[in-house]
């Protein structure tokens, strides 16, 4: 997953930050910039000026990371644990429009400053599922009684030095899954690839870079207690993305792209006892999502 990381983001610094001369187009007025694939655009349009929206879905992977939970008596830390996401299964919720938010899915609205350079709002709802059972190294001390009003932990009382521990649920199941969510400001890069000969349809390679508020809402129980908590600023992140986008005339496209994040949730609520109980967690990932957009 570091690798990937890596990869991904020099992939993204590479482009958004090159250089960026003008040429001449088909109509010279445009000024439409040089791509990294072609010295001329053949487009006869620009998209400087404009407004776009897109909606989609994704699928998401995590790499393992170190979930901390403390409280009063107790503070312990969860080595490597492992998570995933969790589609919803194909049906009909994701074409009702009145539950097109119960998927993973993706919003986006956009400006376009440049013809090959935008910026745009997004909300990113990702979901995140801890593995239960699950066999980890924990670290950390757990009283008898935790808590306040007291949860009996005594059957889970002790210190641990890296020891192996198993999560069940009857111990912790732990969910970022309406959802986790990525509010961001993103700066995106597009380069044209590819243009038929006919039409406006083309395709343009888009890179970008972001930043934003990790806004989860987390359902967790700590020994039995806890609850599906409201929507809370836990952290923030930041993300790289390279992807396609398919132009099929002036206004309507079809993108699919990865993006890769680090984030670090230091404020997670757990038990619903926001002032005594709290969890911190930093975890990458990375997300694969296809959407349908429009520009107007």
């Amino acid at each position: 997953m570091k690798n990937l990381i890596l990869l991904v983001v020099s992939l993204v610094a590479t482009t958004v930050f090159a250089q960026n001369p003008a040429s001449t187009s088909a109509d010279s007025t445009l000024n439409l910039p040089k791509s990294i694939f072609k010295n001329v655009s053949p487009r006869t349009y620009s998209n400087k000026g404009k407004f776009y929206l897109h909606w989609g879905y994704n699928f998401s992977s995590y790499a393992k990371s170190d979930l901390r939970l403390y409280g009063k008596g107790y503070d312990f830390t969860l080595q490597n644990v492992v998570a995933h996401d969790r589609p919803t299964p194909l049906s009909s919720t994701y074409i009702d429009i009145s539950r097109l938010s119960i998927p993973q899915f993706n919003f986006h609205f956009g400006y376009f400053i440049k013809d090959n350079y935008s910026i745009s709002l997004g909300w990113d709802h990702m979901k995140y599922v801890l593995d239960v059972p699950q066999t980890v190294k924990m670290t950390g001390t757990i009283e008898p009684s935790i808590s306040e009003p007291a949860i009996d932990a005594s059957a889970y009382g002790g210190t641990y030095y890296n020891a192996d521990f198993t999560i069940n649920p009857d111990f912790l199941t732990f969910e970022h899954t309406d959802g986790f969510n990525y509010a961001s400001v993103e700066v995106e890069r597009y380069d044209d690839a590819w243009h038929a000969k006919k039409g406006n349809m083309y395709l343009a390679l888009e890179t970008g870079l972001g930043a934003g508020l990790i806004v989860p809402r987390t359902d967790v129980r700590l020994l039995g207690v806890g609850q599906n908590n409201f929507w809370n600023v836990a952290g923030y992140g930041i993300s790289a993305k390279a992807g396609a986008k398919l132009f099929f005339n002036t206004h309507l496209f079809f993108q699919g792209s990865l993006k890769t994040g680090w984030t670090n949730l230091s404020n997670i609520r757990t038990t619903g006892r926001n002032n005594i109980d709290k969890a911190q967690q930093k975890i990458s990932y990375l997300e694969n999502y296809w959407v349908l957009g429009y520009i107007f």
